[in-house]
């Protein structure tokens, strides 16, 4: 069942700002036509290029902001002058019930610093994670940590782990996801003793999870697993890894086919294989990070994303909005808080 969802729009946030986030609202709006949006920032800026797009500017309102932060600014820097900014006031809509989710495509340190700031992480959460899905040769997998924090204690991959789980049951639909530690091998002698403490506790707890062990790289696109928990360090790693490696066959393919008459021939007659290729592999698609717990739902797009890309984000804040997200991890966060707080691990 739908539902009519009010998504908050940093709209300087980004590369490009009103240029790529106006347009991508458009895109989305087709896809789930009862949305509604509050754009953030210099009325000026945006007025031209929503104007442009009748559909979208009459479900629309802009709030005007001449604030916005820079994508080079530290989050300390920017926690100082934050307020009145297009990211701020686009989160704050959020805490106040003016809109079901926040998206932006602006400086990240700074959107979870003050996402953490005015939606307060959930009872229990140490550090909330950065949530991306993954391609697979199967259709998706959910990873975390993929950039909010920079190591991670044994004690909060577990809480990646439950927070995972909770996403992967309202995108997949699945009542209990499997789940697994990324680790260099899969014997538990090897790895992080962060890591291996971790594996240790969630194999002796009854979780809403089936806990499969560790996992390797190789085996997040082979969906091994329906969540990979990482702590983010080198969880971006492999994320940017994985980008980058898509535009390179993407590119060798693109050399190979055009390097004869008899390969372009052949390019001409699988075109139909290699636009499903394409479109499979393109990492637009998946655009868009879930900060897990928060208490509210806030996406952070890919900054140099483009109209398509940031349209996937606003589809993912729908989704995750639509699916009560945040309702499912603060059950799972109640009924099982209390073995997580008498024996968790450090």
């Amino acid at each position: 069942m739908t539902a009519n969802r009010t998504i908050a729009l940093d709209a300087m946030g980004g590369d490009f700002g009103p240029e790529v986030v106006v347009p991508g609202a458009a895109i989305s709006l087709t896809r789930q036509p009862q949305m509604q949006f509050v754009l953030f920032g210099d009325e000026q800026k945006i007025a031209p290029v929503l104007a442009k797009h009748a559909t979208l500017a009459a479900k629309s309102r802009i709030v005007h902001t001449l604030l916005a932060i820079a994508s080079d600014e530290k989050p300390s820097q920017a926690m100082r002058r934050g307020k009145g900014t297009s990211m701020w006031l686009a989160i704050e809509a959020v805490k106040n019930g003016e809109a079901n989710a926040v998206v932006s495509g602006g400086n990240t340190g700074a959107l979870m610093a003050m996402s953490k700031l005015i939606l307060r992480p959930l009872p229990g959460i140490e550090r909330p994670a950065i949530a991306a899905l993954w391609p697979t040769i199967r259709g998706e997998c959910i990873v975390l940590d993929v950039g909010a924090n920079i190591g991670a204690s044994a004690r909060q991959l577990t809480d990646f782990a439950i927070m995972g789980a909770a996403m992967a049951r309202a995108l997949f639909h699945v009542e209990k996801p499997t789940v697994g530690l990324l680790n260099v091998g899969s014997e538990e002698t090897k790895g992080a003793d962060e890591v291996k403490e971790a594996h240790a506790w969630l194999k002796e707890h009854d979780l809403p999870m089936t806990y499969h062990g560790f996992v390797e790289g190789d085996e997040i696109g082979r969906n091994t697993v329906d969540v990979v928990v990482v702590e983010g360090f080198a969880g971006n790693i492999a994320l940017k890894t994985a980008e980058g490696t898509a535009r390179q066959v993407g590119q060798y393919i693109k050399d190979a086919m055009g390097s004869s008459a008899l390969t372009k021939l052949g390019a001409v007659l699988a075109r139909g294989g290699f636009k499903a290729l394409k479109e499979r592999m393109d990492p637009r698609r998946v655009n868009g990070g879930t900060f897990l717990g928060l208490n509210g739902i806030a996406i952070k797009s890919h900054g140099g994303s483009d109209a398509l890309g940031f349209a996937s984000a606003i589809d993912l804040a729908y989704e995750m909005s639509e699916s009560g997200l945040v309702e499912r991890l603060i059950t799972d966060l109640a009924a099982h808080q209390p073995a997580i707080g008498a024996n968790a691990p450090n």
